[in-house]
């Protein structure tokens, strides 16, 4: 398109952004290069928002502050986020503008991976909002009930009903394991009726949300699902077993693997994190801060290596005959180091000579300090997800409220 003279003027939200026509050709923002291949006001219709052929003055219905900040990566080449604005709010801007994630700086990209992977949020700046169709919308009323607990009343009644059913199979896993529960015949029989039903509940509610669930390589993929099967998986494992070797078998009798499985469904407890906050926040905090978590345990495989070698050598490389036993190789020193380090200190094995309990001292001061650097940064992790994830919950409990008095 032949544009109204040799300067082009962008309004965007309001503020004004002049340009030469040269400029233009070799923008790196697509959709303002998109300009220059228009052939008629139609074509340049589609691109902004309104367009005013006298002042050659283009309007795009846009945030101005973000587009700016835009503007600044054009002019030296660093993108990032802009202060006070949501990052998935400014990365709907870049989207628009023809920019990708990959041109953030590292410490924004991070920020972006850790909104995106928390909200699952998906943005479409080309495409209009469609009404849904009604199967749609009734899938997705299916599977916000299933998804989160707060959505609505029946979500409530629902995640109430799956916290019961945890706590009772958890309940009747520990009572399984006491003498005078083994020796009752009858209260064995109403332990494996119990015990089917629950399972046939978390199978079915697995089931319904694997169906409802927009993206099922997804819904594979979530830690809280892959928990979900590992729980439930023993049961038709051990149930299976049951059935092919019999109940008098040898590896019956045995029950090593029977066991293992069977003690598998302490994974159980685990599923209480879609409804509670506190291990919502758990995790929530250990995703974000895994690198500080790596270095934590850097610092103490570090300290480990050189404070066991040097146990070693101290209480018993010097004198191999009157030597302390306790420390006769490395591998048991490291254990005395990572009991000395997080201040537990067991008593089963000590230093009985001068120089190894000044090591011993010096071991439990630099554990102190060491495990103190990176706890300082996880604990803030911790307050901000929790604070995140609790005016969610305020939001959906106030969306609840609405409902429930219409």
């Amino acid at each position: 398109m032949k544009f109204g003279g040799s300067l082009c003027v962008l309004n965007v939200g309001g503020r004004r952004f002049s340009f030469s026509s040269e400029l233009m050709k070799d923008f790196p923002l697509s959709r303002l290069s998109r300009l220059q291949r228009c052939v008629s006001e139609t074509e340049v219709l589609e691109v902004c928002d309104d367009y005013d052929r006298d002042r050659n003055e283009f309007f795009f219905d846009r945030h101005s502050e973000a587009f700016s900040f835009i503007m600044l990566y054009v002019q030296y080449g660093k993108l990032r986020f802009v202060p006070h604005m949501c990052e998935l709010s400014f990365y709907n801007e870049m989207l628009y503008w023809g920019l990708e994630s990959s041109h953030l700086q590292v410490c924004c990209q991070r920020r972006l991976d850790d909104r995106m992977s928390d909200d699952s949020f998906h943005f479409c700046p080309e495409e209009e909002a469609r009404s849904p169709e009604p199967r749609s919308r009734w899938l997705e009323r299916m599977r916000r009930t299933f998804e989160e607990p707060t959505s609505s009343v029946a979500a409530q009644i629902l995640a109430s009903v799956s916290v019961l059913f945890v706590l009772v199979s958890m309940v009747l896993l520990c009572a399984s394991t006491l003498p005078d529960w083994k020796a009752a015949e009858s209260s064995g029989e109403q332990h494996r009726i119990i015990e089917a039903v629950c399972i046939g509940w978390f199978t079915a509610e697995c089931i319904v949300r694997f169906i409802v669930s927009r993206d099922k390589c997804e819904f594979v993929r979530r830690p809280l699902n892959i928990i979900d099967l590992l729980a439930i998986s023993p049961y038709y494992i051990s149930v299976t077993m049951t059935i092919l070797t019999g109940e008098n078998s040898q590896l019956q009798r045995a029950g090593v693997t029977l066991r293992v499985l069977r003690i598998m469904r302490i994974f159980w407890v685990i599923k209480l994190a879609r409804h509670f906050l506190g291990l919502q926040t758990l995790g929530l905090t250990l995703r974000r801060c895994y690198r500080e978590m790596v270095m934590l345990l850097v610092f103490i495989c570090v300290a480990m290596a050189i404070f066991s070698a040097l146990a070693q050598l101290l209480e018993h490389g010097l004198d191999l005959e009157a030597g302390n036993q306790d420390y006769a190789s490395i591998p048991a020193a490291c254990w005395w180091v990572i009991i000395s380090m997080t201040t537990v200190g067991y008593g089963d094995m000590y230093p009985i000579t001068v120089p190894g309990r000044v090591l011993g001292g010096l071991c439990v001061v630099s554990g102190i300090v060491l495990l103190a650097l990176p706890i300082t940064f996880i604990y803030h992790s911790f307050v901000q997800c929790y604070h995140e994830l609790k005016i969610r919950s305020a939001r959906c409990s106030r969306s609840l409220s609405a409902d429930f008095i219409n």
